[in-house]
């Protein structure tokens, strides 16, 4: 008699994804979807649909096209040929961040995606539970311990400075300010949020294998979009973590793009666990312990343990969750940060009349009171800070940011769009599952609200009243009519933070050296955080090499930069 060989692990994961394939195939091909209507760029495959479009690190000129196109609401499709929806009008976005935030949310594989690579922090939550981390964190960024951190930032930026000056007595004069400024955001959060040096900032030594692994992550997160926002949330809990952990390691051996992303997610994640263990370790021993290391207690995390250790039963996180708010927030404070920084290094090379003009208001401030400023003085110069805020509505670091109807939705816009039937929409019936995309990119640029310059990069316009119809139109984000920073229960808890620590390097550096371009044709690529390459370079790996001098000499013959910056 014959004996039937059952099917292996591999067959059977094998079917069953051909038939949920056959089955999105059947569904697409005989269910009618209320956002047929909405006009958006035909799909280009069945597979794939306009998703390359969207993503690609050349996108710019894409997003610009498309907004431009249809307008404030459009539809694009995903993965399957899936409908969904590229959003920056006003009204539609103050209902998706702001009124009903928690109906559209973050979507599953963004959950488990951050959660496998940072553990359960403020990017992993969602809902109640998302709340309660926040609350917990909000103190820390308030106001009155951001004046607490301007020593803290001074005291790194100087060393910053130091090894800057080091570099050209050596004869250096081009540096590579990505990645100076990837070292000096890592020591910044480092210093003041963790209690941790990671780096002297002298010379161009070898970086941290952290801020490396940190630098590196969203590339190696961008080659492995369709892996994270398909497959992952379909295996995630398939197993225990042990279980989980060998099959990573084992498809590590023959795919590189998984090795490379687990390697830098353990780096990140066991530098987290020895800087907490030593923090647990001080504030068991008391006051004493705590007034030795850096930041003397006062940095984010020990005032998180503390209070934490304070909370009702309630209110308090467990260990894991602080783990996961330290690989967050650091992740978040350095790698935005470090390409914002270096973003606008390389806006004042390519205007050295607006680097000029920048000098001269900091010099002028820094005469009048004495050198150093304070917290107050530093926000309150106005061409730093139109400088900060034009680079920041112009080059948002995340031009693009997900989000997922939990149930089917009305969606009101402020301007009504055109639909495939050449009739005017008003509202849009999303059903439940929509993916969103929020295009801070196309909010920020929208000729609409900003004029017909909404696409040059002039800090001035800060120096004058904003136009009128851009302040009715409320924009929802929680800075400067932009979305850059978000808005709601998810705006960015750090972004007060994160504009003090780039005045401050602005305001040290311009005071000693001066910044001009290179015969170098620098792109920034649109990935999830936009990030410069050289594109005449073999490697893609993100570098800003600027020509930097001392105020005090000449430039020989500055030359101009390449034609290639988005």
């Amino acid at each position: 008699m014959d004996t039937m060989i059952p099917p292996t692990a591999s067959q059977v994961l094998g079917i069953s994804f051909v038939t949920w394939m056959l089955w999105r195939i059947a569904k697409k091909a005989t269910a009618k979807n209320p956002l047929d209507n909405v006009a958006g760029p035909p799909s280009k495959s069945f597979l794939k649909g306009n998703f390359p479009d969207l993503v690609h690190p050349r996108a710019w000129d894409y997003h610009i096209e498309i907004s431009e196109k249809y307008g404030g609401v459009l539809k694009f499709s995903g993965f399957f040929s899936e409908p969904h929806l590229y959003v920056f009008d006003p009204k539609a976005l103050h209902h998706i961040i702001v009124k009903d935030q928690y109906i559209y949310d973050e979507t599953d594989s963004f959950f488990v995606a951050n959660e496998v690579t940072f553990g359960k922090g403020l990017l992993a939550t969602g809902g109640e539970h998302h709340r309660k981390q926040r609350k917990m964190l909000n103190p820390v960024f308030s106001i009155a311990h951001m004046r607490e951190m301007v020593p803290i930032f001074y005291d790194v930026v100087y060393k910053l400075r130091d090894g800057f000056t080091t570099e050209i007595q050596n004869g250096a004069e081009e540096l590579d300010i990505l990645a100076w400024m990837t070292r000096t955001a890592l020591e910044l959060i480092g210093q003041s949020g963790l209690g941790h040096s990671f780096d002297p900032l002298t010379g161009s030594g070898s970086e941290n294998p952290y801020s490396t692994s940190v630098k590196l992550l969203v590339p190696a997160l961008h080659k492995l979009n369709f892996s994270r926002f398909v497959v992952l949330p379909l295996v995630y809990n398939i197993g225990p973590t042990w279980f989980r952990r060998g099959v990573v390691n084992f498809l590590s051996i023959f795919w590189g793009n998984l090795r490379r992303l687990r390697d830098i997610v353990d780096i990140i994640t066991k530098t987290s666990i020895e800087i907490y263990e030593s923090k647990k370790k001080a504030l068991g021993e008391g006051d004493e312990a705590l007034e030795q290391q850096i930041g003397r207690g006062k940095v984010i995390i020990s005032i998180l343990m503390k209070a934490n250790m304070e909370a009702s039963e309630e209110d308090r996180l467990p260990e894991s969750e602080l783990l996961g708010q330290m690989s967050t927030l650091t992740f978040a404070a350095m790698d935005t940060t470090s390409n914002a920084l270096s973003r606008i290094f390389h806006l004042l090379s390519e205007h050295p009349e607006v680097q000029e003009r920048l000098r001269e208001e900091i010099q002028e401030a820094q005469a009048q009171n004495a050198g150093e400023l304070d917290h107050d003085q530093l926000v309150n110069l106005p061409y730093l800070d139109a400088v900060c805020r034009e680079t920041m509505r112009v080059y948002p670091p995340v031009p693009m940011l997900l989000r997922e109807a939990r149930q089917d939705m009305m969606l009101p816009v402020s301007k009504p769009l055109i639909g495939a039937d050449g009739k005017e929409i008003n509202e849009i019936l999303v059903p439940k599952g929509t993916k969103i995309f929020i295009s801070t990119l196309a909010s920020n640029r929208n000729r609409d609200l900003w004029g017909p310059d909404a696409h040059e990069w002039k800090p001035e316009r800060w120096l004058s009243p904003l136009p009128e119809k851009l302040v009715n139109a409320r924009i929802p984000g929680v800075y400067s009519h932009l979305m850059t920073f978000l808005g709601g229960g998810r705006s960015c808890i750090g972004f007060k933070f994160s504009q003090l620590e780039m005045k401050i390097v602005l305001i040290v550096l311009l005071s000693k050296f001066k910044f001009e371009c290179l015969h170098k044709n620098v792109f920034w690529q649109m990935n999830g955080i936009a990030q410069p390459i050289l594109e005449e370079a073999e490697s893609l790996e993100p570098k800003l090499p600027l020509k930097v001098t001392f105020l005090d000499e000449r430039s020989r013959g500055g030359r101009a930069c390449g034609t290639g910056t988005q």
